[in-house]
This record gives C-alpha cells, sequence and structure tokens, in this order.
C-alpha cells in the first residue's frame, strides 16, 4: 500500500490544502473566507439543484388507474 497523501482543493479558489485534516478548519475549505464566499452563493442562488427533468402532474395516481 502507498502512503501517498491525498491532495485536496478548495471548492472555491482551487488552492492546494496539504498536510492533515487537522490543519483545515473550514473543511472543505481553504479558509473561512472561501467558507463565507460559497455561503453567499447559495444565499444569493448562483447554486440550483437539477430538477431531474420531471414536470409536476396534477393527475393523482388513483385518476390514472380507472
Amino acid at each position: 500500500m502507498g502512503t501517498n497523501p491525498v491532495t485536496r482543493k478548495c471548492p472555491v479558489c482551487n488552492a492546494e490544502m496539504p498536510g492533515p485534516l487537522a490543519e483545515w478548519p473550514a473543511l472543505p475549505f481553504c479558509s473561512q473566507k472561501c467558507k463565507t464566499i460559497d455561503l453567499g452563493r447559495w444565499l444569493g442562488e448562483r447554486y440550483r439543484m437539477p430538477s431531474g427533468g420531471r414536470t409536476e402532474s396534477t393527475e393523482s395516481p388513483s385518476d390514472s388507474e380507472e
């Protein structure tokens, strides 16, 4: 088994984050600044969950069985 360290990157600024997890208190971000930027993106609705291509139907399942 190899002892290669896992290289992590900050999802906001792409900075490499070497070393043990304990050295990164804002994980998965490299800093509190990147953590705050990410929160702002969520609150500003820049991130969206995929809709999955489904559309809502007004027909109930029991109506279609008749």
